[in-house]
């Protein structure tokens, strides 16, 4: 990516480092990858260059993952929630716009429930942190606990193929030669120990530890739900509760699309993103859907 810097932010300790691009007088928007295999760059590769006209883009690599430290205490949503208020903090950034997506989204949804003050509009992208079910139900909480999310990032590791395999468990359809590298290049990395580490506090027996369903009434920030309508892992049904529960608050779904809108259909995220960030209101309780060819 063309003028995008490389830099890097203390958060109590750890080194976090973060892309950077745009006027710094442009209003502020965070950009917030997901688990497993992603990073800043990998998610948001597409979505940077398209937002540096009108903004002041900043996309962390959480702890863990891309070129930032490893995690310093116990890996749960709480922990990475701390962390993006000490990497606002450290950026001297009072108030700023939110995006994030999957694992980033929870991130993102969990800091402005808190932080409602500090956050001018939110962008949950096929998010966490909607729902409590676990996609395999049962047999998943058994998976983390005998080691199941390590031992199947050591066969990513030493395989591409496998690698875009798991990809293609991810999106709606064949992912592309690019995505596959370097989405092996980051599970190379870091081994998805983060991951691991998030799974293992994250999934319990009767269901998904974070769920903030029955708190998106009290949430008063401006918010755009987008979804792959295909999406595998965050059911789409999801976004559309959380959209109708969210006091100001828009729905959007990007057809043919599986869980990373950002990558898979980069136009129909940028336009989404675009037209709801330049609407001057919205109505209440209104909840439009991406139309498209099916």
């Amino acid at each position: 990516m063309s003028n995008v810097d490389s830099k890097f932010a203390d958060c109590d300790g750890v080194q976090v480092h973060y892309l950077s691009s745009g006027n710094p007088e442009n209003p502020p928007v965070v950009l917030l990858h997901g688990g497993g295999l992603d990073s800043a760059g990998l998610s948001w590769k597409h979505a940077i260059p398209a937002l540096t006209d009108d903004f002041r883009v900043i996309a962390p690599d959480l702890p863990g993952y891309g070129r930032s430290d490893d995690p310093d205490a116990t890996v749960s949503m709480e922990y990475y929630v701390a962390v993006l208020e000490q990497f606002l903090d450290a950026l001297s950034l009072d108030t700023t716009a939110l995006v994030g997506i999957s694992m980033g989204g929870g991130v993102a949804l969990g800091f402005a429930l808190e932080n409602q003050d500090r956050v001018s509009r939110l962008v949950l992208v096929d998010s966490y942190g909607l729902g409590g079910e676990i996609p395999g139900g049962p047999l998943s909480y058994v998976f983390t606990r005998l080691g199941g999310t390590g031992f199947a990032f050591s066969l990513l590791a030493r395989s591409r193929w496998m690698t875009a395999l798991a990809l293609r468990s991810v999106v709606s359809g064949k992912p592309d030669d690019e995505l596959v590298s370097e989405a092996f290049a980051e599970v190379r990395r870091h081994g998805g120990t983060a991951w691991e580490g998030f799974q293992r506090s994250e999934v319990e027996p009767s269901g998904l530890r974070t769920n903030y369903v029955g708190r998106l009434p009290d949430l008063t920030v401006p918010t755009l739900l987008i979804h792959g309508e295909r999406d595998p892992i965050v059911p789409v049904s999801w976004a559309v509760r959380a959209g109708s529960l969210i006091p100001d608050a828009e729905v959007r779904i990007v057809p043919t699309c599986g869980h990373m809108p950002p990558r898979e259909k980069p136009d129909e995220f940028q336009k989404s993103y675009r037209r709801s960030f330049n609407r001057t209101s919205r109505s209440k309780g209104i909840v439009p859907r991406c139309r498209g060819r099916r």
